[in-house]
């Protein structure tokens, strides 16, 4: 039996109880591993390509460059015929034509000649190799060439950077623009890509308002759906919308259950609270798979499924949002758009400046800040100061079979990035 299965809370209403057992995080994160993977794949145009995953190999089906071609602006002429050639020894050569990028030179190249070519023009007939044009002067027809070149020097070979039926790259790769450019030059103008995540955010909670706007004595603007907006685009997903709701059952039912998305996030509601609907309504339309983690923040936090739409509980409290979307939601979001399901943070080695208390059987995710040093702990508790992840280059993941990590300790931060 799993750990999420001895979460006996799971599909039990927890409002004003509170919870009897949590999941592991192993648990959990095995649950999402178990219901999420890539979605359909699709066709997209070459100038959407950026930054999406490949869902097939792509090979080529031509030559690059299709033709020997000229690497300097110069003369092309047979390289055996400069040897000796020297600054006290200029050897002369007819010039019989001339060939530019587009506009080859359709005569054979003989003994004695060559022809005026420059870079990225195809090889005349004959010609082996190229003379700069730095090392050749012109005058009354001729060219004089003061230095000896091998057969073959400054010729770009057909095939050179890509042969026919050469696979390129591969499915699951996530494409930078160098990428891009090189399915253009095999003349591609689109590829199969994996599908992204259509996401909606909701967030619950009668005492939010919206930035910008005036709010009550009692009300606190509501910073995680920014929050989750960068996060989701961080790791791939398409928004698709954010609702605010009141805290009402059936308002939030309503907007979880909506249909059309992969994904849906709710901010705030999944704790014991008399108005924490969100896991019951969760269970009663789909399945509550996880409610409760052995973790410190975010132990409140659920996920489950209505029909193929993932569904993640997330804490209202913004360190706890951050933390249990990191942990859970982006791993699922990651792994449906075919990305790689791990951390996306950059991870340095850094000495504890100061020791991490925690708990055996719950992980810590606690704020770091680097200095000279090492990194200095922040704060384990206080999950609605958002400012500590701000003041935080990164954090530092406290294992559950752990109290905790002594000062001095080599540990892997997390780093913030952009």
């Amino acid at each position: 039996m799993t750990g999420a299965r001895r979460n006996r809370d799971v599909g039990r209403d927890v409002r004003m109880r509170g919870f009897s057992a949590r999941a592991t995080v192993e648990a959990a994160v095995a649950w999402i591993d178990a219901h999420a993977a890539p979605l359909a794949p699709e066709a997209v145009p070459l100038d959407a390509l950026h930054g999406r995953v490949l869902a097939a190999d792509v090979h080529s089906t031509i030559d690059v460059p299709p033709f020997d071609r000229s690497a300097m602006d110069g003369y092309a002429l047979r390289g055996a015929e400069t040897n000796g050639a020297g600054d006290y020894n200029p050897l002369s050569f007819a010039i019989v034509g001339q060939a530019l990028p587009g506009r080859p030179h359709e005569a054979v190249v003989g003994p004695g000649s060559v022809v005026r070519i420059m870079t990225g023009a195809p090889m005349p007939a004959g010609a082996d190799a190229v003379v700069p044009a730095e090392f050749a002067t012109e005058r009354d027809g001729r060219v004089e060439v003061t230095a000896p070149l091998a057969p073959g020097k400054h010729v770009g070979r057909r095939a050179e950077d890509v042969a026919e039926g050469a696979r390129l790259l591969g499915a699951g790769r996530r494409l930078r623009a160098q990428d891009v450019g090189l399915l253009a030059s095999i003349g591609l103008d689109q590829a199969s890509v994996v599908r992204r995540p259509r996401v909606r955010i909701v967030v619950t909670g009668d005492e939010l308002a919206v930035p910008g706007m005036p709010k009550g004595v009692h009300q606190i603007y509501d910073a995680n759906s920014s929050m989750l907006r960068g996060l989701v685009q961080r790791d791939g997903g398409e928004l698709e919308q954010v609702l605010r709701v009141a805290d009402g059952r059936d308002a939030i039912r309503d907007a979880i259950c909506a249909a059309g998305i992969d994904i849906v996030l709710v901010s705030g509601g999944s704790s014991v609270g008399s108005e924490d609907h969100a896991p019951g309504i969760l269970a009663e339309a789909g399945e509550l798979g996880v409610h409760g983690v052995a973790m410190r923040p975010s132990s409140p936090a659920g996920f489950g499924r209505i029909g193929a739409a993932l569904v993640f509980l997330l804490p209202g409290n913004p360190v706890s949002c951050l933390c249990a979307y990191d942990f859970f939601a982006g791993r699922a979001l990651r792994i449906l758009g075919g990305r790689d399901a791990g951390w996306p943070h950059p991870v340095r080695r850094v000495r504890l400046a100061r020791k991490i208390a925690s708990q055996v059987g719950r992980v810590d995710y606690c704020r770091v800040r680097l200095g000279e040093d090492g990194a200095e702990p922040l704060a384990l508790s206080g999950a609605s100061i958002l400012s500590s992840t701000t003041r935080a280059d990164g954090f530092v993941i406290v294992p559950a079979d752990s109290e905790g990590q002594p000062a001095g300790a080599d540990v892997d931060v997390y780093l913030y990035q952009p």
